[in-house]
């Protein structure tokens, strides 16, 4: 097993930081990956009052071993699932820590909702600011309590699934695509997540066309409104078409819809297992759903949300992990 066959896993102790650490351990079976768990800390230096203007430090030996308390039951945690499980401390801010080990990871996962956790740092921005630095692909997963879990079809096909702790198996996958070069690899992991997983994979690109709607609401009467929607129907086409050339056997649903792509997206959440969006996404047939609809995404979804960026393909000599 290489360094890209492991999966990174940010936690600082909190629910939301075990709970990603559960669904990274549920992808990792999948995908038959070893998991890597990191926990940072950082040691801060303050004024103190009455010390004449002089700087205490705090000494870096308590935080060193809360850090190792966090990982030494975040690896209990995930004992059962016979996942191989790595661990370290590190010593840095959260999301530059991260970001520089994901360039030897096929993928890192983080939780939103990281409160009350160890120094109840590493979630939240990290979350915001990860996905668009990291140099492999990155899961964000939001918690919530296993009442919330889902639909009924979601809770169902969690009774049939041996994993930890009220994680769902992925079922059905969602895709922004708008013809970009980020969405169309966002689109081919999601077809590798789709096989791996057995699941059914929608392809959705937004077009804001109706009235009021937004972008293209300005258009003269005259466009007829349906012409633009089929000339966007037949670009998906093509992309997901090309995309499927050596994945003859799956299926992709493709739908063209009239809206905002971060608003559908967020939609499709609350019925899907695991939604997928490239970054920074401009021009293409549409040019309209990705860029700002990723973090968009990540602060509103229901449920996992996968961001993979180009890094992995711009950056000489660094193959794709997938």
């Amino acid at each position: 097993m290489t360094d890209s066959d492991v999966v990174l896993v940010g936690v600082d102790g909190s629910p939301a930081s075990l709970h990603a650490a559960d669904w990274a351990a549920a992808y990792a079976r999948v995908h038959d990956r070893a998991i890597h768990l990191v926990c940072s800390y950082t040691v801060p230096s303050f004024a103190a009052a009455g010390l004449d203007g002089g700087y205490t430090a705090v000494d870096d030996t308590v935080l060193a071993q809360g850090a190792a308390a966090v990982l030494e039951e975040a690896e209990a945690r995930l004992a059962p699932t016979g996942v191989t499980v790595t661990s370290a401390t590190a010593s840095g801010d959260a999301a530059a820590v991260l970001v520089d080990l994901s360039r030897g990871a096929s993928l890192v996962v983080v939780g939103t909702r990281g409160r009350g956790g160890f120094a109840e740092r590493l979630l939240g921005t990290v979350s915001s600011a990860l996905p668009a630095h990291a140099h492999c692909p990155t899961v964000v997963v939001p918690y919530r309590a296993p009442e919330d879990a889902g639909h009924p079809a979601q809770r169902e096909a969690h009774q049939h699934w041996p994993v930890t702790r009220e994680v769902l198996p992925v079922r059905r996958i969602v895709v922004g695509v708008d013809g970009s070069p980020s969405a169309e690899i966002a689109l081919e992991r999601a077809i590798v997540e789709a096989e791996a997983w057995h699941a059914e994979l929608t392809a959705v690109a937004a077009v804001p066309v109706g009235t009021g709607a937004g972008l293209l609401a300005w258009l003269p009467a005259a466009v007829d409104h349906e012409a633009v929607l089929h000339d966007v129907a037949e670009g998906l086409d093509v992309v997901v078409d090309r995309a499927l050339t050596d994945h003859p056997d799956l299926q992709v649903r493709r739908h063209v819809l009239d809206g905002v792509g971060s608003a559908l997206l967020t939609e499709f959440s609350t019925a899907v297992d695991l939604v997928v969006v490239g970054s920074r996404g401009r021009g293409g047939f549409a040019g309209l759903l990705l860029g700002s609809t990723s973090q968009a995404v990540l602060h509103h979804s229901a449920c996992p949300v996968m961001v993979v960026t180009t890094k992995a393909h711009e950056e000489p000599g660094t193959p794709p992990h997938w």
